[in-house]
């Protein structure tokens, strides 16, 4: 079985290395703004009430007409994010368009403003995706999203989506910290519950907002705690995975989550940030390192296509602990998002910890 583990991982690996040489674009993100009505102490664009919108309408439009026209639409799916994307006076517009164009598409949201109208006119729109958050029982869910009543907001969300046959559509999506850690139990017996698709459950990044909250990120303790628990629920057949972060061993590589390890930002995805700056992913702190162009100026077509380089290559190749390390074959460095631009380290390594 290890054997078989490897040649898989190996496979993985020679995938990722074509792919610096010619990406293949499957996911485009589009944050349309880091306006949102909650203030998640995680949340790694620290996003909050009050801040202005992103691109308008029209340039929106001129991005999505450009992709069409240059890549492969059937084989691309647009990801709205935020913020919380409905909050836009023009998101149905937004999406509209995206739809008519003919591109599939998803988004991210806290489902707070998806009222029994609004699921509906997301089933006009044609929405195939949708991750709601839910980060813990109703007093932590809120406590940690900033928003009294949030938790019943996003309840009801849900409902309504359900209601409109969107049930195989929607993914909760949480993010564990050492405070709800506690949690996760009498969390599995909510969303085993609801009737959705997937529980996706992430573990906490040192990035964004998160920063100020130093006592809310993992131990090793808790790390280890986590991945018990999403093994035991995998085997008893749940449809519960992690989050794309992390090379995790052997052991536990195609156990906790459905593929290998792989990060896709650069050579599968792609974003265009509120303020048009177009880069890999959305996980990433903004710096220049990681900004190629604004599509205000720039093509889009044109940094997918001929810049991007620092996503295009092992992030281990910076660190000479990664690069001689037994597993940077698989790991590269890890994914973008967790790797420190000042240190040239990952934030994390679960090496230590898992395996």
């Amino acid at each position: 079985m290890m054997e078989l583990k490897k040649n898989i991982l190996d496979k993985r690996s020679e995938v990722r290395e074509r792919l610096y040489t010619k990406p293949d674009l499957r996911h485009l993100f589009f944050e349309l703004t880091l306006s949102c009505n909650e203030k998640c102490f995680h949340c790694g664009s620290r996003c909050e009430p009050g801040i202005p919108t992103g691109l308008s309408f029209d340039k929106i439009k001129e991005v999505v007409d450009e992709v069409s026209e240059n890549f492969d639409k059937k084989r691309i799916m647009i990801c709205i994010t935020g913020g919380e994307p409905m909050l836009r006076p023009d998101f149905f517009d937004i999406v509209s368009y995206i739809h008519e164009k003919g591109f599939v598409w998803g988004m991210t949201s806290n489902a707070t403003l998806i009222t029994k109208e609004n699921a509906h006119r997301l089933k006009e729109c044609g929405m195939a995706t949708i991750s709601v958050s839910i980060d813990g029982l109703e007093e932590t869910h809120d406590r940690q999203r900033g928003l009294k009543g949030g938790y019943k907001l996003a309840m009801r969300g849900i409902q309504n989506l359900i209601d409109e046959d969107f049930f195989h559509a929607i993914q909760i999506t949480t993010v564990i910290n050492h405070k709800n850690i506690t949690e996760l139990d009498e969390l599995f017996k909510v969303v085993d519950g609801i009737d959705v698709d997937s529980w996706r459950v992430i573990g906490i990044e040192p990035i964004g907002r998160a920063l100020e909250y130093p006592d809310m990120l993992l131990t090793p303790e808790d790390q280890r705690r986590l991945f018990s628990f999403i093994l035991e629920k995998r085997r008893a057949g749940y449809p519960v995975e992690y989050g794309c972060s992390h090379f995790l061993g052997f052991d536990l590589e195609g156990n906790v989550r459905d593929r290998m390890f792989l990060c896709n930002a650069g050579v599968f995805t792609a974003s265009v940030r509120a303020d048009g700056s177009i880069t890999a992913c959305l996980d990433i702190m903004p710096r220049d390192e990681v900004i190629y162009g604004n599509v205000n100026t720039d093509s889009f077509t044109d940094s997918w296509n001929n810049r991007f380089e620092i996503f295009r290559k092992h992030l281990s190749e910076m660190n000479k602990d990664c690069k001689e390390c037994e597993y940077e074959k698989w790991c590269a460095g890890g994914a973008h998002h967790s790797w420190d631009y000042d240190a040239n380290k990952p934030l994390i390594c679960l090496k230590d910890v898992l395996f």
